[in-house]
């Protein structure tokens, strides 16, 4: 893979287009009021029994000679997470990899992240999930590009025990963006998203090349399955083309569905598709805020 700085000038001309159209539903969103131990003073209530007692503020009891508790504006941020299949099956293009093309997505949300300070992770996964820590700044962003320019693909997509394995590691409310082609089964996609369950904000962004889209593939041919090694002799005709396109049209309405019973916003794109126009339809609908 060869992502380069160009990329990232791009992305910084970009976010100015976008921010007036789009990220206004995101900015200033993740700081939510919480009544806590913050920093900046929000209320008071009276005090009752069982109140931390460190809270009270004792120059009202001076003046009023009644107990009043503090009540803090507490500061929430969200984490951004971003999770990209590196399976043999997203080693597929010829112009762009699927991979890379996906990577540009994800990278687009680290942008995101670090322009509003917050925390990110890159994680990618095939039979193995390979994750780096949620972290903050642009040295970071180097080392995530670094990264995926060196990411080798192969194996399987493992998607439910990947993402049961990554749950586990989340503790708080997050941003989390899952890039894959979603070529797998239908279950295994609504097992691996259903565990996330439906407290964090989760976009699902599936990534096919054009010749999966409309196969332009005709007559005696030779089929390879990158993932199973496998080889398949077939011919075909244009019935069997369409009938390959609708089988692949009710995949991805299977897992529209899929996300919209889980919460979860889902997006097809594809990699002739201008990256920044991908991008910008992603997240153009997004009209509500995370709180």
């Amino acid at each position: 893979m060869n992502i380069k700085a160009d990329f990232l000038h791009e992305l910084s001309r970009f976010s100015l287009i976008i921010r007036k159209k789009v990220t206004s539903n995101y900015s200033g969103a993740r700081k939510s009021i919480a009544y806590g131990q913050g920093l900046t003073l929000k209320d008071h209530r009276n005090y009752v029994s069982g109140d931390d007692i460190r809270l009270l503020n004792w120059k009202m009891y001076g003046r009023l000679d009644k107990l009043y508790i503090k009540q803090f504006e507490e500061e929430r941020t969200l984490s951004f997470r971003i999770i990209i299949d590196n399976s043999t099956s997203m080693d597929f293009g010829e112009k762009i990899k699927k991979f890379e093309y996906g990577s540009m997505i994800g990278l687009g949300f680290i942008y995101f992240a670090l322009r509003d300070n917050e925390k990110f992770e890159l994680s990618t996964f095939s039979n193995q999930l390979e994750s780096v820590k949620p972290n903050r700044g642009v040295s970071q962003l180097a080392s995530i590009i670094d990264r995926l320019n060196n990411v080798k693909l192969g194996g399987e997509s493992k998607f439910e025990d990947n993402m049961l394995r990554y749950s586990k590691f989340i503790k708080s409310r997050s941003l989390i963006v899952v890039v894959s082609d979603f070529l797998f089964d239908l279950k295994e996609i609504e097992n691996g998203l259903l565990r996330f369950g439906k407290d964090h904000e989760l976009f699902v962004v599936q990534v096919l090349d054009r010749e999966e889209k409309d196969l332009s593939l005709e007559g005696d041919v030779k089929l390879y399955d990158s993932e199973s090694n496998t080889e398949l002799r077939t011919f075909i005709s244009r019935r069997l083309k369409e009938k390959y396109m609708q089988k692949l049209n009710n995949h991805s309405s299977a897992i529209h569905d899929i996300c919209e019973s889980v919460g979860a916003t889902f997006r097809q794109v594809t990699t002739d598709d201008p990256i920044f126009d991908s991008f910008y339809n992603i997240l153009k609908d997004k009209t509500h805020r995370i709180h």
